[in-house]
């Protein structure tokens, strides 16, 4: 392990009021597909929100690592609410890296306090794997801009109070053509459509946004006009470590219910721990949460040395994102029947698991990322 003294304890407290706080309430939220705002609260008075973000701008200036460790121990009370945690890491690392002193000021210390909410709004139905395709425009208005266009499967668009918007603004230009725009979700001509009712993670509101004539200021845009390609980009490696250790974090909490779930169910007079076909099981399953937990771990520290991170985060992510959706399969064949009736853990951690594959890049994108990168440089380590 890489963590240091400090480092262990912001996990610690994340264990803890996980264990205490969001492990009680999830069956609950999953159950009514809540939007856990009083939870978001006191994670926002515990700092567990934009821990990357610098002291100097409020915040508490943690590493890459301690947001991989913190990540897992959320995940492990509920995916649902690590979730949130990542979501304001991505919004409050592009701030921090390309925000003005006034967009700061107005957006870090309400999304860190969590009396505010936000979505990061970039697929659209022509554009998820390939941005390239997003349609959305922002269209020169005076000094300002009018945005047109519609986001589909945006998290917290249900509830959100600003959006982090990626729009062309040179449809000739390409990547190039792209900006991020920080728009009010409450603003006219912004209309939201219905929550969608999801498989797993229940609680993460995600929803479709429309952009009719939406006016903006000329300090809506956030950095340079035709960067938002690249600052979108610029975070990505991070937003990897983090869903993989959310996965990571789901893997763990299904191999603690299996082991305990083993000592306690007898079969033909023993505790089906006895069973070698069980032990086989949830051996598999350790090896491998550790083996997801070190690959993100070994990302984590990369980014925080400066060193190219892109394999190391595809390959976590992608790892730990096939690892938990086949170890959670695993705790759930140790319950047997029982693993397959909603209000056991390990069929909504099962539930929970499988979006992993699939955002922040597909399983499949990080397969073509890390073959890129070993053509390119070489298999050596």
């Amino acid at each position: 392990m890489y963590a240091n003294e400090t480092q262990l304890q912001v996990r610690d407290m994340a264990r803890q009021f996980a264990e205490e706080v969001i492990r009680p309430a999830a069956e609950g939220l999953d159950r009514d597909e809540r939007f856990p705002a009083e939870l978001y609260q006191q994670m926002g008075e515990l700092g567990l929100f934009g821990i990357g973000v610098p002291e100097a701008m409020g915040g508490p200036g943690f590493d890459t690592l301690t947001y991989a460790l913190v990540m897992e121990e959320l995940s492990r009370g509920y995916a649902s609410v690590a979730d949130q945690c990542g979501l304001v890491e991505l919004i409050s690392t592009l701030l921090v890296r390309h925000g003005t002193e006034a967009q700061r000021d107005a957006w870090l210390a309400p999304l860190m306090r969590a009396t505010k909410r936000a979505a990061y709004c970039i697929t659209e139905p022509e554009a998820g794997t390939d941005v390239s395709g997003i349609r959305t425009t922002a269209e020169p208005d005076g000094e300002g801009w009018r945005l047109n266009g519609g986001k589909i499967w945006i998290h917290n668009a249900p509830v959100a109070d600003v959006g982090f918007v990626l729009a062309r603004t040179d449809k000739a230009a390409g990547h190039r053509g792209m900006s991020i725009f920080i728009v009010d979700l409450h603003a006219r001509g912004v209309e939201r459509g219905p929550k969608e009712h999801k498989m797993g993670q229940r609680a993460s509101q995600v929803g479709a946004l429309t952009f009719t004539d939406v006016k903006l200021e000329p300090e809506a845009l956030l950095g340079e006009a035709g960067k938002g390609f690249h600052m979108m980009m610029s975070v990505l490696d991070k937003g990897r470590v983090g869903i993989a250790s959310l996965a990571v974090g789901i893997g763990q909490a299904g191999l603690e219910a299996a082991v305990d779930y083993s000592r306690q169910r007898r079969q033909f007079g023993k505790a089906i721990s006895d069973f070698q076909g069980v032990q086989w099981l949830l051996a598999d399953m350790a090896k491998d949460i550790e083996a997801a937990r070190l690959l993100v771990h070994s990302a984590a520290v990369k980014i925080d040395r400066g060193e190219e991170a892109t394999k190391a985060c595809s390959m976590a992510k992608c790892f730990a994102g096939d690892m938990a959706v086949t170890r959670t399969a695993d705790a759930v064949q140790v319950f047997g029947g029982s693993g397959y009736i909603r209000g056991f853990e390990v069929e909504r951690l099962y539930r929970d698991a499988k979006i992993t594959q699939i955002y922040e890049g597909t399983n499949q994108i990080q397969r073509m990322i890390i073959a890129r990168e070993l053509l390119k440089h070489g298999a050596q380590a």
